[in-house]
C-alpha cells in the first residue's frame, strides 16, 4: 500500500500576514481586520516564527482600560496585566509558537491543533522561517473529496491487498463519504483490519460493511 496521505502543504493558505516584533499594537488589530483572522504569526528579519499574536492577546487591553483589578485578579491573571499594558507584537506575542511542518499528515497536524485547542497553526520549513498558515477548515478539505475519488482508492490501496479476487469479491460503494464494503470475503478475521485502513483513507467520514463468509457448500 502507497497511497501517501494528504499533507499540510496540500491544503495550506500561502499567502500569509505576519508581524515583526516592533509591530504596534493598533498595526496588530489593523491586520486582523483587514485580513478577516483572529490570529497573526511574528517573525524576526529572517522569516522566522518566534511567536503569535491572537485576538486573546489584545482583549485585556480593552478588559483592563477602566478597571482597577483586586489582588486576586492580580495575582491570577499576570500574564494578562503584562499583556494589557504592552504596546508591540514582541510584548503581546505568545512564544514559543506552535509550529507544523509542511510535510506533517493532516492527521498530525489536526491531533497538535485539537491537544493545544488552537485553531491555526504558522507551517515552516527546516529552518523554521514561515511558509503558510493551516487553520481548522483547511483540515476539513480533505471531506470534500469526490466520492468515485474515495472509491478507488479504496478499492486500489485496501481491497486489492486484503480481499484478492478470485478468493474474495467485495465492492465498494462511496456516498457522501460513508464507505460501504459488501460482497463475500474469505476470511472475515480481516474485517476489522480492513475497517481501520478504510478509516485511514482522507475524506471517509465512516465505513460501513454487508459482507458473507465463505460460502463452505462451494467448497
Amino acid at each position: 500500500m502507497n497511497a501517501a496521505p494528504h499533507i499540510v502543504s496540500d491544503v495550506m493558505t500561502r499567502t500569509v500576514a505576519a508581524v515583526d516584533r516592533a509591530a504596534a499594537f493598533k498595526d496588530i488589530v489593523r491586520t486582523l481586520q483587514d485580513r478577516k483572522v483572529s490570529a497573526v504569526p511574528v517573525v524576526d528579519g529572517g522569516g522566522r516564527v518566534v511567536g503569535i499574536v491572537s485576538e486573546a492577546d489584545l482583549l485585556p487591553k480593552e478588559e483592563f482600560r477602566d478597571s482597577d483589578p483586586d489582588r486576586y485578579t492580580q495575582l491570577r491573571r499576570l500574564s494578562d496585566l503584562a499583556k494589557a499594558g504592552s504596546v508591540t507584537a514582541g510584548e503581546l506575542m505568545t512564544a514559543p509558537a506552535l509550529t507544523v511542518g509542511a510535510d506533517a499528515t493532516l492527521a498530525q497536524a489536526a491531533r497538535t491543533m485539537a491537544r493545544a485547542r488552537v485553531k491555526r497553526l504558522p507551517v515552516v520549513d527546516e529552518s523554521g522561517r514561515l511558509e503558510g498558515i493551516v487553520s481548522r477548515a483547511d483540515l476539513l478539505k480533505v471531506f470534500l473529496r469526490d466520492d468515485e475519488e474515495i472509491a478507488e482508492e479504496v478499492r486500489r490501496e485496501v481491497v486489492s491487498y486484503l480481499f484478492p479476487t478470485p478468493s474474495s469479491t467485495v465492492l465498494v460503494e462511496v456516498r457522501d463519504g460513508v464507505v460501504t464494503l459488501g460482497g463475500r470475503v474469505r476470511d472475515t478475521s480481516l474485517v476489522p483490519v480492513a475497517a481501520r485502513l478504510v478509516r485511514a483513507v482522507e475524506g471517509v467520514v465512516d465505513v460501513r460493511f454487508a459482507l458473507d463468509g465463505p460460502d463452505r457448500t462451494a467448497e
